[in-house]
């Protein structure tokens, strides 16, 4: 009998370990319901995934090994992870844009995305601390069609994720506003905010939120109780969050309780 379960039980902490993953924190309570097994199973799974490494063990669950806080993983790194999260959000994000807007668009691998979204919107300026994003717009499409977008770059020192920061990025942002501004973060909770690993970059972005009259944040599931060094906003600053399916449900309840509106764009 021991032996016969032993694949049951692997198989259930290898599900665990993917919702730790997805989702950045689970409850014990949370994995019982879910999975179907006694509460002393699932903390027992919880030992064994905490013994190995790949979790880390919390009052009433676990949550996800982070990198350093300070971390900075590059754009390229970035630009693949959770890529149909990301492209439906962007989707969405950018079906919020009017023609003739002003639009800042922060740098970002996810508003990389809303900015390809956005070549087809008319007469809108571009305000960006992304020469990529800058690129994106003002490149002509595919089949020759002309950009048709007015980009205005910040100019700044590039960090290894490829944004504009310091400064002569936020003396700029600071002498101009917008009508709305689309941004991403490396993590965001309800007790942390909106979060980023790279301190000058905080300060980029907080001069940023400072220009607009409206701020719609765009982060895919993964991000939900991720932690960078740095707070820039608390989430009632949000006007819109714009999210994917991923997001667990009782997350989706978190957020939208304090931010001002929460659109979950589906990844199918």
């Amino acid at each position: 009998m021991a032996d016969s379960a032993q694949p049951l039980a692997g198989q259930r902490r290898m599900l665990i370990l993917e919702r730790v993953r997805s989702r950045g924190a689970v409850r014990v309570a949370d994995l019982v319901r879910e999975l179907g097994v006694s509460d002393m199973t699932v903390r027992r799974d919880l030992d064994a995934l905490a013994t190995q490494g790949l979790v880390n063990k919390v009052h009433g669950g676990a949550v996800r090994i982070e990198a350093p806080l300070s971390g900075e993983p590059g754009f390229e790194t970035k630009a693949s992870w959770e890529l149909p999260a990301k492209a439906a959000i962007a989707r969405a994000a950018a079906d919020l844009v009017a023609p003739g807007s002003a639009v800042g668009l922060a740098a970002g691998t996810t508003t990389h995305l809303v900015a390809r979204q956005l070549r087809g919107v008319e007469g809108l300026t571009v305000v960006t601390n992304s020469l990529r994003i800058a690129e994106a717009l003002e490149e002509p499409g595919e089949d020759g069609t002309p950009a048709t977008a007015t980009v205005i770059r910040t100019g700044g020192v590039r960090t290894p994720s490829d944004a504009l920061v310091g400064p002569v990025a936020d003396q700029a942002i600071r002498s101009l506003h917008v009508n709305v501004l689309i941004l991403g973060c490396h993590g965001l909770s309800p007790a942390t905010g909106l979060t980023t690993p790279n301190l000058a970059e905080a300060e980029t972005n907080r001069a940023f939120l400072q220009s607009a009259r409206r701020v719609v944040v765009v982060a895919d599931h993964t991000k939900w109780n991720a932690l960078g060094l740095a707070s820039f906003a608390a989430l009632d600053q949000i006007d819109v969050l714009v999210t994917d399916d991923g997001l667990s449900e009782e997350d989706r309840e978190a957020a939208a309780q304090l931010v001002g509106e929460l659109i979950v764009a589906p990844t199918t």
